[in-house]
């Protein structure tokens, strides 16, 4: 016979899931068995923070949505940070709790509270499981999780649902995998086209949407067919190879790169935001160009953030709306004929070299780019070494440099790059962390021990806050 937690397992492992990553308690144990003769290894960790962000960095490195596993009271509290970095760093996340069942909750209290009021301001669904609906629920929550804007979808597991057997009707595939859409014909298309076609300075800015849409080939010949300079995000770096003349590099947290990048933003009159979301950036971001700017805004989403106007907005993945505004231009019409965006790269490369002198940040990670291989993931803790190396460090691919970008959180760089490790088994990794982000996950230290998986840890030790010392 077939339990509850059997269905919650097996649908997971049809979505692509193999890892799943926690901390056990009595009422998760149905669930933990379940897991693991679906096929999915559960790895324990420390901290559910810790098992959050691995999740994390085993989706960048297969594609299929983390899966954290947690008891309930203090284990679903334990991981509101690393659910609330799922949610703004658009992580699609399968949060799965135990908790008592209903009929026992209204009389005994002990370490029970309710998961779903404190988790819905940070997922994008909440479920509580129920027999004869587990299926249903399971579909939801994993095409919620991955569609559009991936994020974090919990489901609050019923000990009684989780252990007892149910004849319930239930499909082994994953049948509501979100698919892409195109640009609806209309004022706004016909006027990106018409902006596109005419533009003599145009510039692209893309993000974490364009990284999770797999859009790198469709920007790269884009950018390069029409010679379009492109600056990304720190998450959608590598969406063009970054050792291309026309790559700008990441932005966002650097008031030193955006005092090149924004002057040159403004001499567009064309500015393309390719799958961007400015979740990831800071305040200088905040109405970078004029209000009659004009700006073609490619989304997958309503964007509600009010961080910037925008003159024509394409509901659409990217690929396919690169696919339109391309064929609306000649591509020998000349971009940027006075040559600002190579002046640019020029300005931030001696912006950022290394010290001319001794040894620094600046040098470790020059020196770390040249000697790593060029299929390296680098992953970056926050804190003031983060902003210098996303400037530094060159990208190849998308997915090659992993941080928390939007809530910037600290305490992630060690785990996500053991999570890409364990499920990529290929590329090397080397987290970049501060001395006061590695005492934050130091117990996941022994969970590396365990895994016997190569990890390579550059700690930048000041014995400080450095950004909270500059505030100060």
């Amino acid at each position: 016979m077939t339990t509850g937690a059997d269905i919650i397992a097996q649908k997971l492992h049809a979505a692509g899931c193999r890892h799943a990553f926690g901390i056990p308690g009595g009422e998760v144990l149905a669930l933990m068995q379940a897991l693991d003769e679906a096929g999915l290894k559960f790895v324990l960790v420390k901290h559910e923070n810790a098992g959050g962000f691995m999740a994390e960095g085993g989706w960048h490195a297969d594609g299929a949505p983390g899966v954290l596993l947690a008891t309930l009271g203090p284990g679903a509290a334990n991981a509101i940070n690393v659910v609330a970095n799922a949610w703004q760093d658009r992580v699609p996340l399968i949060f799965l709790t135990g908790c008592v069942d209903q009929g026992e909750a209204e009389s005994y209290t002990h370490q029970v509270f309710d998961h779903q009021q404190l988790l819905r301001p940070v997922v994008k669904a909440s479920f509580s499981a129920r027999h004869g609906a587990l299926d249903a629920i399971m579909e939801k929550a994993l095409a919620i999780a991955l569609d559009g804007q991936p994020g974090p979808v919990h489901i609050d597991v019923p000990i009684k649902v989780a252990e007892a057997e149910t004849t319930e009707t239930w499909s082994k595939t994953f049948q509501s995998a979100p698919t892409g859409t195109a640009p609806i014909a209309g004022t706004d298309l016909d006027t990106a086209l018409e902006l596109f076609a005419k533009a003599e300075r145009p510039i692209a800015i893309a993000g974490v949407d364009a990284v999770n849409e797999a859009a790198s080939a469709a920007i790269t010949d884009f950018c390069l067919k029409h010679r379009v300079p492109l600056v990304t995000s720190y998450k959608g770096k590598g969406l063009l190879d970054e050792n291309h003349a026309l790559a700008l590099g990441g932005a966002g947290l650097s008031p030193k790169a955006d005092g090149h990048l924004l002057p040159l933003i403004n001499k567009s009159d064309c500015i393309l935001l390719l799958g961007y979301d400015p979740i990831e950036m800071r305040i200088n971001w905040r109405n970078p160009w004029a209000e009659e700017a004009k700006v073609i805004d490619v989304t997958p989403v309503l964007r509600t953030h009010g961080m910037h106007s925008v003159t024509a907005t394409l509901r659409s993945a990217v690929a396919p709306a690169l696919e339109k505004l391309s064929e609306a231009r000649d591509p020998d019409k000349p971009s940027w004929p006075d040559g600002e965006p190579a002046q640019v790269r020029e300005d931030l490369d001696r912006a950022f070299a290394p010290e001319p002198t001794g040894w620094g940040p600046g040098r470790i990670f020059h020196m770390l780019r040249e000697v790593m291989p060029a299929d390296t993931v680098a992953t970056a803790d926050s804190g003031a070494h983060r902003i210098l190396v996303s400037q530094i460090w060159r990208c190849p691919l998308p997915r090659q440099m992993l941080q928390s970008s939007a809530l910037c959180t600290m305490g992630c760089a060690v785990p996500l790059a053991m999570g890409h490790r364990l499920v990529d088994g290929q590329s090397p990794v080397i987290a970049f962390v501060g001395d006061a982000g590695l005492e934050m996950c130091l117990g996941e230290l022994s969970t590396l021990r365990d895994l016997k998986i190569p990890v390579i840890i550059c700690v930048l030790v000041d014995t400080s806050l450095s950004l909270i010392e500059l505030k100060q």
